[in-house]
């Protein structure tokens, strides 16, 4: 064990959280030490945001253009190969040396290896090659650790060589036949990328529709189109066991009412979990392997030193979302540093991440896309508020019918009828992601009703769909 170290921070966890907090760390003028076991930019980088959408991209490019007057005709099917090798690329192939010299390049100093908690304000990193590291923090920890996919118990799953996101994202390889058990982002997102790539796609889904955190009929647009190319759907469905021989060759799926499903690859796109269980979390009175409440600070609960940001703490598992805790926190750590008081009292202010309660935003990278922030209308409903939900049909905007022919797609915005500002916003069709800062902006600036009534839409885009939504809105 190396002499202990001091540092004014130190951050578990070298993924876009953990950056983005140690660079608020290093603005603030603390000195940071960041501790990672795997690749410095963390599971966005290599194994989830960026592979991901470097596959979903040519996907939903290629299926606008089969939609578009001119190309429709000459519109080829994709180059698998080439398709992988930009995934490679947008990877960085699996490499961290970029990243690295970011941190580097803020002042932050890296220690490679598993970091554990040891006692209050300490952790304790073993190396790759047997060093072993004593770090103490003058000010704060922050776990930013992240969260890893769940195997559920199936019967014959952990022999049958599943794969999880990880293996969907960076599979050097098309499979004939792919098999998705769940309805989420993840299965659907890889549904997506992987029937347009060529593989026969069948979803297994144990509830009634896909993306059920989002309004009803967004998986209802996702499901018809994926359908439409061909995937099998199964719903109100289970797998009751999974059957490979040694590992290798075809997989099968038995489901609760008997079928049988054979496949080249099963992805398993069920849950996740945080990724706490050999951190060192009992050093410090904690639970090994729990999600860490905290306060709008990404303060842990009773502990006024540790911190845990992003998926860690279970607000919302989404990277953006996790970069924005981290920039929160990281203010508050300077703040609490350099005994400046916080801005406690108020709930939009630089030292509390209200926008995890009250506006996050996601895009669904499906065809159609899907996007979203803020409450669905039956969150708001069950949260007590009295809302209305204005719906409008995206295909009668003159910019839809521009963008590709045949266009589906649907808007909602759920409205407060009390205070008259929006509470959340969807949107699922082509090309609506782009659509979507917009609604944010709306939904966390609480903008009252009667001003958005004055942000007019230019023409003819699939924008002025807010015009039409705040024209049935008014009667």
């Amino acid at each position: 064990m190396t002499e202990p170290v001091e540092y004014d921070v130190v951050v578990v966890g070298a993924g876009p959280v953990g950056e983005n907090l140690a660079d608020r760390a290093r603005a603030a003028g603390l000195s940071t030490a960041v501790v990672e076991s795997e690749l410095v930019g963390g599971e966005c980088s290599y194994w989830a945001c960026m592979p991901s959408k470097a596959l979903l991209r040519p996907a939903i490019a290629h299926a606008d253009a089969r939609r578009t007057t001119g190309l429709s005709q000459s519109v080829q099917g994709l180059d698998a190969e080439a398709v992988l090798a930009g995934r490679d690329g947008h990877a960085s192939h699996w490499k961290d040396d970029g990243q690295v010299g970011w941190l580097d390049s803020i002042g932050a100093r890296l220690y490679r290896g598993q970091g554990r908690l040891h006692g209050p304000k300490k952790v304790v990193v073993d190396g790759p090659e047997g060093e072993h590291h004593s770090l103490t923090a003058r000010h704060a920890v922050a776990v930013c650790t992240g969260s890893r996919a769940v195997l559920p118990d199936i019967p014959g799953l952990v022999g049958a060589k599943a794969w999880t996101s990880r293996e969907a994202t960076s599979s050097p390889r098309v499979p004939g036949r792919l098999a998705v058990v769940g309805g989420g982002v993840v299965g659907v997102e890889m549904a997506t990328a992987y029937q347009a790539l060529g593989s026969q796609v069948t979803l297994v889904v144990r509830g009634g529709g896909l993306l059920p955190r989002m309004e009803p009929f967004v998986g209802e647009h996702v499901a018809k189109s994926l359908a439409e190319g061909g995937a099998q759907i199964r719903l109100n469905t289970s797998v009751t066991s999974v059957e490979r021989s040694d590992g290798a060759g075809p997989v099968t799926l038995v489901l609760d009412d008997g079928e049988r499903i054979e496949a080249d690859e099963v992805l398993i796109a069920t849950g996740r979990a945080p990724r706490t269980d050999d951190i060192g979390l009992e050093t410090v009175g904690l639970e090994p392997g729990s999600w860490l409440s905290v306060d709008d600070s990404c303060r842990v609960e009773g502990i006024d030193w540790l911190y845990a940001v992003g998926d860690v703490n279970h607000r919302a598992l989404l990277t953006h979302q996790g970069k924005y805790q981290a920039r929160i926190a990281g203010a508050a750590i300077g703040a609490r540093a350099h005994r400046v008081p916080l801005l406690e009292s108020d709930r939009w202010g630089a030292h509390a991440a209200t926008a995890d309660h009250a506006a996050v935003p996601q895009v669904v990278f499906t065809d159609p896309e899907a996007a979203a922030v803020g409450l669905s209308l039956a969150e708001a409903e069950a949260a007590g508020h009295r809302v209305r939900a204005v719906d409008y049909d995206l295909s009668s905007v003159a910019g839809a019918s521009l963008y590709c022919d045949g266009y589906r797609g649907r808007a909602r915005m759920v409205v407060d009828l009390d205070q008259e500002i929006l509470l959340g916003v969807t949107f699922v069709g082509p090309g609506v992601g782009e659509l979507l800062h917009s609604a944010t902006v709306a939904v966390a600036g609480e903008v009252p009703i009667d001003r958005l009534w004055h942000a007019v839409p230019s023409y003819p885009t699939i924008s002025e769909v807010w015009l039409r939504l705040l024209e049935s809105y008014r009667g």
